[in-house]
């Protein structure tokens, strides 16, 4: 297990940039905000139809563009022609990272995607990443994206994502659904995938195999100072958005 002082342990990280009204989240405008404030910042990644590399959080355009499509149906440049909430261009990955050019730490969330192996996206990611000079870490709520890329690049942190919650949708449906919860949730697999970190959804803990998890803890998202007082409690550090705590 690597030492406890790093980036993660230390100041709260803007989940999706510091997005409002006025900055979307996920977009240049959101993550510009975190920089000047001094947050870290977590963002998702995700392969388009094409296997490129995007910013992005949800499995459907619907939510952030109106377009009803799921990402994975649309090539990139089809994602190029719209925009987030009306206002901001969906980045690349590669756009993202020439972007923050290393001026704050990256927390970057594989999502988990239907038919794409854990060593398909680990390596276009790390292939991404080979120049970067900036410092990151990874983590998914998928444990074989985890694996993949700690075995690609062992230097780099990398923790398991995981929440309680046990929705049909949340795990694809089908009929193994509910054993991916049950994976999710008791963070089952841990002991094959070896993470870093475990980032647990805060409104759920404590939980026993969170609190007995020999790595650090992070705690999301965090809405509010009350919020974040009983996650503090809990874990190492916060993962929040809608509110500015105080950076430790």
């Amino acid at each position: 297990m690597m030492a406890m002082e790093n980036f993660l342990t230390k100041t709260p990280i803007a989940h999706r940039g510091l997005h409002d009204e006025t900055r979307p989240e996920n977009s240049l405008p959101a993550f510009e905000a975190a920089i000047a404030c001094g947050f870290p910042i977590e963002t998702d990644v995700r392969f388009t139809k094409d296997e490129k590399l995007i910013i992005f959080h949800d499995d459907t355009l619907s939510r952030m563009t109106g377009d009803g499509r799921a990402v994975s149906d649309c090539t990139l440049e089809e994602i190029k022609a719209l925009l987030l909430k009306g206002k901001e261009r969906i980045p690349t990955f590669e756009e993202f990272l020439r972007f923050v050019a290393g001026r704050t730490p990256l927390l970057i969330e594989i999502k988990n995607m239907d038919g794409v192996k854990g060593k398909e996206i680990a390596s276009a990611i790390a292939h991404a990443l080979e120049d970067y000079r900036g410092e990151y870490a990874i983590q998914s709520f998928q444990p074989l994206y985890v694996k993949a890329y700690k075995k690609l690049c062992p230097h780099i942190l990398c923790g398991v994502l995981a929440t309680a919650l046990s929705e049909k949708a949340l795990f694809g449906g089908g009929p193994l659904w509910r054993i991916k919860a049950y994976i999710v949730r008791n963070l089952s697999l841990n002991f094959w995938v070896k993470p870093d970190f475990v980032s647990y959804s805060f409104s759920d803990l404590p939980r026993r195999r969170v609190t007995k998890f020999k790595g650090f803890k992070l705690g999301w998202t965090v809405r509010s100072k009350e919020d974040e007082a009983q996650a503090r409690k809990l874990v190492d550090n916060i993962i929040f958005e809608g509110y500015l705590p105080e950076k430790t």
